[in-house]
Parts: structure tokens; sequence; C-alpha cells
């Protein structure tokens, strides 16, 4: 398969998709003030950025309010309260786990509903309930994507028969997920050729999640994107749990899209993301995370690691070693 443009390109397709509150929102139990949102929704609309994810409309059944911030739960109130009616030409989208919401109960008709995609995140092993969610979001009239966490772990005949499956599905997006910051550039690349391939075979559009567990989520990020990949994850600062995710100033500086502006950015995140490093919320890169996503793991141990404020890196790599 033959790379799309080269890198003085516009590529009308390519769409940002800004994902601070929802993954960052891993990193200070999503705890954000209304000013910071608001002024990230400000600053996404001065960039161009096409979407922006507020978090996640995860089960009040599941989950006990009073121990997280109001972004884990997305309500509709919440949201408005931030956007109003979104007079603005950036779309708002929710992330729903499958088996972490009560999808038919806390979601509205998108007539009445200011949100415009519902990200739906599963394991491979779940793409039979999350097609459930997929067509019930769609009857709803939303867009919808499938983000298909830990494929790294996944074998090609479980990848093709779930890429078959969403294929036959009425989804709009499916997501290649580097969850544990495991793939370098070739790698990620081979498997967006396999997404392309499918998403032209069933007309759906493919979009690409990165971890920066190893220094590699924006050198990803553009390298499936040359191979047609088109919604694009980034974060502030790359802000998101654990190691983060591709910086956002990173991937709207690399864009020769006009559309895409920076300086916007760099203003935000003087003002608000510096503070919150001050305050004491980690995330980004670190040795530790390296460690986890060189053996393909999930970075539980390495958060853990990191609270601890540890440093003990050979005892950490021997014990990581130790549980592959």
């Amino acid at each position: 398969m033959a790379r799309k443009g080269d890198l003085m390109t516009v590529r009308s397709d390519i769409k940002v998709v800004d994902a601070t509150v929802r993954d960052g929102g891993l990193c200070n139990n999503f705890e954000f003030s209304d000013e910071f949102v608001r002024e990230l929704y400000k600053t996404n609309i001065a960039c161009g950025v096409d979407y922006m994810e507020f978090g996640y409309r995860a089960s009040k059944k599941l989950f006990n309010e009073s121990d997280f911030g109001k972004w884990k739960f997305c309500d509709e109130e919440a949201i408005r309260g931030i956007v109003g009616d979104n007079d603005s030409p950036m779309k708002i989208s929710v992330m729903a786990d499958v088996g972490r919401c009560d999808f038919k109960e806390d979601f509205i008709p998108k007539a009445e509903s200011v949100i415009d995609l519902v990200r739906v995140a599963c394991y491979i092993h779940q793409i039979p309930a999350a097609l459930e969610m997929i067509e019930y979001f769609h009857s709803l009239g939303y867009e919808t994507s499938c983000n298909i966490m830990a494929i790294s772990q996944a074998n090609e005949s479980q990848i093709e028969s779930a890429l078959d499956m969403l294929g036959k599905s009425s989804v709009d997006i499916i997501y290649l997920v580097d969850s544990y910051g495991y793939f370098y550039p070739e790698s990620a690349a081979e498997l967006a050729k396999k997404y392309v391939e499918y998403g032209e075979k069933y007309g759906k559009i493919i979009g690409f999640h990165a971890h920066n567990n190893q220094n590699l989520a924006f050198a990803n990020t553009i390298e499936t994107m040359s191979y047609g990949v088109s919604y694009l994850d980034a974060t502030a600062s790359g802000m998101g749990r654990g190691a983060g995710n591709c910086a956002m100033e990173l991937l709207l500086g690399f864009l020769k899209n006009p559309k895409y502006s920076l300086y916007a950015l760099l203003t935000f995140i003087e003002k608000h993301m510096l503070p919150l490093k001050a305050q004491g919320v980690k995330w980004g890169f670190d040795i530790q995370y390296m460690i986890t996503g060189l053996m393909n793991q999930h970075p539980r141990e390495a958060m853990k690691f990191t609270s601890e404020g540890r440093t003990d890196y050979c005892n950490f790599y021997k014990f990581i070693s130790d549980n592959e």
C-alpha cells in the first residue's frame, strides 16, 4: 500500500481529535476545573481542532460520583455548562467503555444532545458487546467509533475477524489503539495498512490513538497517517494515562493545513498545563513506562511505581520481566 500524500500535502480527510480531558482525566481523577475545560474548549476552536472529547459517560451504578470529577460521567448538563449549544464547527465527543456504562439509560437521542460522536472502547474479546452499543448509538443518531484497546496483544486472525465484524456494522470510525505504547513506526504502519484495507473495503474511516511509553506517540501517529489513517488523537502537552499520548502541539506543528493553528495552544499550555504539573499531576515518558512498553504490558504497575516515588528501575525491570 502506497503512502498517501507527502510532507507538504494538505489532506482534507484528516481530523484532529483532542482527548486531553478524557485521557488526561486518568491522571487527576477527572478533577479539572470548569475554567480549565472551558479554556481548552475555546483553545481547540481557535486551533482548528475537529473534535473535543470531554471524558467518559461512565455508569453511576458502578462508579461513585463522589470519588471522581464530573468528566468521568459527562452529564449532558455538565457539557452544556461549558459549550452551550456548541455554536462552533468543532464537534463534541464522549467515550463509552463496554461493561462500564449504562448506555441504554444514560444517552438521549442525538437531536436532544450536544454530543456528536460516541467512541465505544473495548478489548478485542468484547467486540460483540461493542457492536450492540454501536448499533444502539447509531439508532439514536450519533456518529460512532470503535476503539479496540490493547491491540498489540491480539493475534492476526483476531484482528482480521474484528475488522470484518466492524466493517459490516454501522460504525463510522475504527480506531487502531496502541494502549501499551508498544509499537514502533514500522509495526504501527503495518497494522495501519491492514485497518485501512478493511476501511476501504467497507467504507469506514480509520483513526489512531497512541501512547508514549517509548517516546514514539508522535512518530507513530504521523507514520500511520501517511498510510491513510484519518482521525488523529492528541492531547495538550501529551497529557494522558501513564506515559501520555501524542502531544497536540507536535501534531498541529506538523500538519500543513492552514486551518490548524498553534499559537492559542501554546498560550493554553503556559496558563493551564504548566500549573497542573506544578500541582503534582504526573504524566509523561519515564523509564518505568518504557519498560512496560517494551514488554507489551499494561502500565498499571508502572503507574503504581510512579505514585510511590520509586526510582529503582533495575528492580522494576526484573519484576516486569519475571511477569511476562
